[in-house]
């Protein structure tokens, strides 16, 4: 596996708890699962949800890096490089 060559733009802390997609609660839409941006904290809907906020703010953004903020769940991605892994002290 490709490793992540962009753990030094991460400035953004992972939350405990969010209330949603920050662009689906304001177009009323639904999402599955949620992830943060860990450059500027947005929280954005998984590839899996019907508007993909996540991987759009990525791509618009240029901020590499998500993490997952499900229960139990502590895995990070990084769009840039392909690379899922999990950050020590997450």
């Amino acid at each position: 596996m490709t490793p992540c060559t962009h753990l030094d733009q991460i400035a953004v802390a992972r939350p405990d708890q969010v209330p949603g997609c920050e662009d689906c609660l304001a177009i009323g839409g639904r999402w599955l699962h949620l992830r943060v941006c860990r450059s500027c904290g947005h929280i954005g809907c998984c590839d899996s949800s019907p508007n993909q906020h996540a991987s759009k703010h990525a791509r618009a953004s240029a901020h590499p890096i998500v993490t997952s903020v499900e229960p139990g769940e502590h895995w990070s991605y990084c769009y840039v490089d392909d690379a899922a892994f999990v950050l020590e002290g997450d």
